[in-house]
């Protein structure tokens, strides 16, 4: 089952401040390893999830996306990939960011905004992901000892 959102009501999710509500620690997923956190608004009428991945063989491979309604990608990025490629052809480099469009979800790309620039290191990228996504109760996660 497809879930479809207006762009206009993706828009609005994405801008919707989220906050973390646990006070558990977490550590950043290892090579081939995930987390998955649930976030809300603030009026917790919306549930939302923190998706943290890393690839099995490249330590820079992560993918960080938030998603609305369960199913639904308002926003990942893409890191340490391979370029991806635009319904339109045009193929965007990696790292890149996927953002909710309207009739297409999260099947298209774009480089990297301003924000995410320069960032090299991977918990510093998630944190600007969170700022970017509006995370403003953000869950602690913890760099791995032996990456």
């Amino acid at each position: 089952m497809t879930l479809e959102l207006t762009q206009h009501e993706a828009d609005v999710l994405l801008a919707m401040e989220k906050h973390f509500l646990g006070t558990d620690r977490f550590t950043f997923p290892g090579l081939g390893g995930s987390l998955r956190l649930i976030l809300h608004s603030a009026d917790k009428r919306e549930e939302f999830n923190l998706d943290i991945t890393r690839g099995r063989i490249l330590l820079e491979k992560n993918t960080f996306q938030t998603r609305a309604r369960k199913a639904v990608v308002l926003a990942r990025l893409d890191i340490g990939g391979a370029p991806h490629r635009n319904p339109d052809g045009e193929e965007i480099a990696s790292p890149h960011l996927h953002l909710y469009r309207e009739g297409y979800g999260d099947k298209w790309a774009r480089p990297l905004p301003e924000v995410f620039q320069g960032i090299q290191d991977s918990i510093q990228l998630l944190d600007a992901f969170m700022d970017y996504c509006i995370i403003v109760s953000k869950p602690i996660i913890d760099r791995e000892l032996f990456p």
